[in-house]
Parts: C-alpha cells; structure tokens; sequence
C-alpha cells in the first residue's frame, strides 16, 4: 500500500449497529459487495432496551462496521433501507487515532460512490 505522505491518516470511522443474528452476515456482504466498508466484525450480544412502553431482553448480533468517514451517510442508507427494524440503531463514532497501516487499508479498501 502506497503512502500519501509523511503523517497522512485517512479520516475513519466505526458504525455500530444491532441486528437480528439471521440477518448480520448478509447486511455485512452487502455493504462489503458495494465497497462502502472494508470489515464488518459480527458478535453477539444481549440487548435490553424499552419498546412502545415494554422492557425487551434480545439477543442480537453487533456488526462493528469499519469504513471511511466520508462514507458514513451511504452505510448509514443502505443499512436503513436493508434493515428489519422501524428504528435501527446505527451509530456513528470517529476514529481519533489508531494504526496507520490499518487506517490506511481501510482507506483502500473502500470506495466513494
């Protein structure tokens, strides 16, 4: 991978999103197929949250999505419009520091539309 220049870090960050776990793996080759991210991390996790009044207790899968900063509205719409639930969690957090080497794949691995 090819150097910008001395001191560049690409502008990155991680979205999160909770999904249903039957769903998590197609969401990420979607996004990855349209080269808006460059890795999707799946895990699973125990959600509680309060629903139209009620207290809720589901599993869910985690997607920690990696992708440039740039990019973060068109995962923000396809995970939207892919997505199973009436308000999906989609939360977006900068990068402020980290790897370069890493940074900078991600930057290369990824795609403005």
């Amino acid at each position: 991978m090819e150097k910008k220049n001395a001191g560049y870090v690409p502008e990155i960050c991680v979205i999160l999103s909770t999904v249903p776990p039957a769903l998590s793996a197609g969401l990420a080759k979607s996004l990855l197929e349209k080269n808006l991210v460059a890795c999707v991390n799946i895990t699973t996790v125990r959600s509680l949250y309060r629903w139209k009044g009620e207290c809720c207790d589901d599993e869910e899968h985690l997607l920690i999505i990696k992708t440039r900063r740039g990019l973060a509205d068109a995962v923000i719409r396809a995970l939207a419009s892919e997505h199973p639930y009436d308000v999906p969690e989609i939360i977006v957090l900068p990068v402020l520091a980290g790897h370069a080497p890493y940074l900078e794949w991600v930057h290369a691995e990824t795609k403005e539309p």
